[in-house]
C-alpha cells in the first residue's frame, strides 16, 4: 500500500516538474529563414559647420519593424525612431568633444530579430564638404568632363497609376558600371539608393508614404558616385502614366487609407487557467494517504496534515497548467504613425512587416 501511494504522488509531482515554465508574455522573434532586412536609403541633412549644440538630422529608408542606429567616426551613436513603416528618423546633436571633419564617415545599422544590414553614407556631414550640385534640369554635371568621371547614358521611371500613399515608382539608371547611384524626389525627405542589377544598370523602387508631397512633374534627380566623382541627371518624363494625372490629384491624401499599417509584432500570449476544488482535494487525497504511512501517532498526524496541504497545492497546480492557453496579439504601425492591437484566438495568417487593412477589429491583407 506505502508503495502504490507513494508511486502515485511521484507521478503527480513528476507531471507538474514536467510542465513547461513560460513567461505570460513572448515576444515573436523573426525566424532565422525570414528574408534579411535591407536599406533602401540612408540619409542626413547636413550642417555648415559643426559647431557644439548644431543637430545632423538622420533619415533612413528600409524594412519596417526593425532598430536602427546611426555611428558617427569620431563622434557618437543615435538610435532612430520609426516615424513611418520602414521610416526611421532621428537627431544627432553634436557635442563640444565631437571630432567631425569633412572626411568624417556615417555608418547606420538596422537590426530585425538576430540579422543585420548596413550602410555607409556616401555625403559629406558638411555642406561646405559636398561637391557642387546642378541648380536646374542638367543631363550632366561639370566633373562628367574630366577623364575617369562617370557618365549616366539614360535615366527612367515606370511611372505609377497614382501618387498615392503605398504606390511604387520604380527608377532605373544606365550609366558607368561600379558606382553608387542614389535618385532624389522632390517632396521626399531622404534619397533612394539604387542597386547595381547588372553591368551599368541600377535599379530600385520607392514605396511612397503618407507624409510624401510628390507633385506630377515633381523634379527628380539621379546621381551616379564613382571614385570621388559625381554625375547628374534629371528625369525627363512625370512620374504619373498617361491619362491618370486627373485621378493621381484626388487620391493623395493619407485619409484614403487610414487604417492600413504594416504589421510591427506578433505576440503570443499564455493565459493559466485557474485551479478549482477538484485538483486540490484530489491532490489533498493522495498527500494525505501517503503522509499517513509515515511516522507514529502525532509524528504520523503531522505527516498527514503536511501531505494534504502539499498534494493541494501540487494538485492545484497541475490543474492549472493542464488548463493553460495561448492567444496572439498582433501589432499594427497604421500609416498615421499610430498603432493598433488586434487578438486571435489561434495563430494569425500572417507575417511581421506584412501590409494590411484594419476592418472591423480584423485585419486583412492589401
Amino acid at each position: 500500500m506505502k508503495r502504490w501511494m507513494a508511486a502515485i504522488l511521484a507521478a503527480a509531482m513528476t507531471a507538474l516538474c514536467a510542465l513547461p515554465v513560460a513567461s505570460d508574455v513572448r515576444a515573436q522573434t523573426p525566424p532565422a529563414a525570414a528574408a534579411a532586412p535591407r536599406i533602401s536609403g540612408f540619409d542626413v541633412r547636413p550642417v555648415p559647420q559643426p559647431a557644439p549644440g548644431t543637430e545632423l538630422q538622420f533619415t533612413v529608408y528600409g524594412s519596417p519593424g526593425g532598430s536602427v542606429r546611426v555611428q558617427i567616426a569620431g563622434a557618437g551613436s543615435i538610435a532612430l525612431d520609426e516615424t513611418d513603416p520602414g521610416v526611421y528618423e532621428g537627431a544627432y546633436t553634436i557635442r563640444q568633444r565631437d571630432r567631425i571633419t569633412p572626411a568624417t564617415t556615417a555608418t547606420v545599422n538596422l537590426r530585425l530579430g538576430n540579422r543585420v544590414a548596413s550602410s555607409v553614407l556616401d555625403e559629406p556631414l558638411i555642406a561646405a564638404a559636398g561637391a557642387p550640385r546642378a541648380a536646374g534640369p542638367s543631363t550632366t554635371a561639370a566633373p562628367a568632363a574630366s577623364p575617369g568621371a562617370p557618365v549616366i547614358e539614360r535615366f527612367d521611371v515606370a511611372p505609377a497609376n497614382r501618387l498615392e500613399p503605398g504606390a511604387d515608382l520604380f527608377f532605373t539608371v544606365h550609366g558607368t558600371p561600379g558606382g553608387s547611384a542614389t535618385v532624389r524626389i522632390a517632396g521626399v525627405n531622404g534619397k533612394l539608393v539604387l542597386d547595381e542589377v547588372k553591368r551599368g544598370v541600377y535599379e530600385g523602387s520607392y514605396d511612397i508614404r503618407p507624409r510624401d508631397r510628390i507633385a506630377d512633374d515633381a523634379p527628380v534627380t539621379a546621381h551616379l558616385h564613382l571614385g570621388g566623382q559625381e554625375t547628374t541627371r534629371t528625369l525627363d518624363r512625370p512620374l504619373v502614366a498617361p491619362g491618370a494625372r486627373t485621378a493621381s490629384t484626388t487620391a493623395r491624401h493619407p485619409e484614403s487609407c487610414f487604417n492600413c499599417g504594416v504589421i510591427e509584432a506578433i505576440n503570443p500570449v499564455e493565459v493559466k487557467g485557474s485551479g478549482s476544488y477538484v485538483g486540490k482535494i484530489a491532490g489533498g487525497v493522495v498527500g494525505a494517504l501517503l503522509g499517513s504511512q509515515i511516522g507514529d501517532g502525532g509524528g504520523r498526524t503531522a505527516a498527514q496534515i503536511a501531505g494534504a496541504v502539499g498534494g493541494a497545492v501540487a494538485g492545484n497546480e497541475i490543474e492549472k497548467r493542464a488548463k493553460t492557453s495561448t492567444h496572439y496579439e498582433v501589432v499594427v504601425r497604421l500609416s498615421n504613425g499610430g498603432t493598433q492591437t488586434i487578438s486571435y484566438d489561434k495563430a494569425p495568417p500572417f507575417t511581421v512587416g506584412q501590409r494590411v487593412k484594419v476592418e472591423n477589429g480584423n485585419l486583412k491583407g492589401v
